[in-house]
């Protein structure tokens, strides 16, 4: 926890371009840091990112130096270990997901900060407005509180008598209080009545899936974050064991054996806010970056877990599909 992370992929070397020449000829290697969610050890998300980099002559240990600090799945961490990088005094703070972003920018106004897959970047208060972020913080957002209206409806396309359908989310991570405000605006006019469920830890799943029991909750709207995502194994096999149809936030909880989910391609996004650390490395400032805002949206359907449920997926909605899990 806390010491420097190496993960090279193969043939990094090959892939250094004169950028990494110029870059040592300087005789300072820029360091960035790296706030995430998760767990130390290699991951895609972390490969997407140093994907993103190689592809612009960036190589960890070579013409750049990344410090890594992990949450483990834990959001109450993030202030603690954005304070450590920021004493480190890198050239930039990568921060996905929102309670990163918010961290680091709690921490300081000074160093660049890029964000990746943030939710409401303007609701959450990280920016003044996509166009011109102002102050030190720019990157790339999933717009997913918006997307809580297409999510329920895909939802009920799938489960056509859903009327009740329980919000699990957790209370501590913003991004999720944003997501249910904007289901909570788009559920009337799907004529379904939400059973908001908090949880601010794994140990309160299973009280959680007993609760959605009592309350006779027809399907489930799970939203993606630190905690949910760490634990989204989990989370996935109370789903089927309680037989529950669920929309996911993210893929990954569908490549996990979830049902379906309708977002941005997040490895996509990581491997992308590369392109913001190489041009603020050049001296570009993030008020003068206008945050990107995602025009394409993938739903990934698991056949298999629709089968299990005994639900029938509509042609309409597989031939939509971005891709069909077997």
């Amino acid at each position: 926890m806390g010491r420097r992370a190496f993960l090279a992929g193969t043939g990094v070397v090959i892939l250094a371009a004169p950028l990494a020449d110029e870059a040592q000829g300087a005789g300072k290697v820029p360091r960035i840091g790296f706030l995430y969610y998760g767990s130390s050890g290699p991951s895609p998300e972390v490969e997407a990112f140093q994907q993103g980099l190689r592809e612009l002559g960036y190589v960890d240990g070579q013409n750049i130096a990344i410090e890594y600090r992990f949450a483990r799945g834990q959001v109450e961490r993030l202030p603690e270990l954005a304070a450590e990088l920021v004493r480190l005094k890198p050239d930039v703070i990568v921060t996905p997901t929102t309670p990163a972003a918010l961290a680091a920018k709690q921490e300081t106004s000074a160093i660049p900060i890029v964000f990746a897959g943030v939710a409401d970047a303007v609701g959450a208060g990280l920016i003044a407005s996509f166009a011109r972020p102002g102050g030190n913080i720019t990157g790339l957002a999933s717009i997913s509180a918006e997307l809580g209206g297409k999510r329920l409806e895909l939802l009920k396309q799938v489960v056509p008598k859903v009327s009740r359908v329980t919000v699990l989310y957790n209370p501590a991570d913003r991004a999720n209080v944003l997501v249910l405000k904007e289901l909570h605006e788009a559920a009337p006019a799907l004529g379904l009545t939400l059973q908001p469920l908090g949880v601010r830890g794994p140990g309160e799943f299973e009280g959680a899936f007993v609760a959605m029991t009592r309350e006779h909750a027809h399907a489930i709207f799970a939203a993606a974050g630190v905690l949910t995502f760490e634990h989204r194994k989990g989370l996935v096999d109370l789903a089927a064991k309680n037989r529950l149809p669920a929309m996911w936030g993210h893929r990954q909880f569908v490549d996990a054996g979830g049902l379906m989910s309708y977002a941005v391609n997040w490895y996509d996004q990581l491997r992308r806010a590369a392109s913001y650390v190489d041009k603020i490395l050049k001296g570009a400032k993030p008020s003068d970056m206008p945050v990107e805002q995602p025009t394409k949206f993938e739903l990934v359907i698991n056949l298999k877990t629709a089968k299990a449920l005994g639900l029938t997926i509509p042609q309409s909605l597989l031939r939509r599909a971005a891709e069909i899990i077997q």
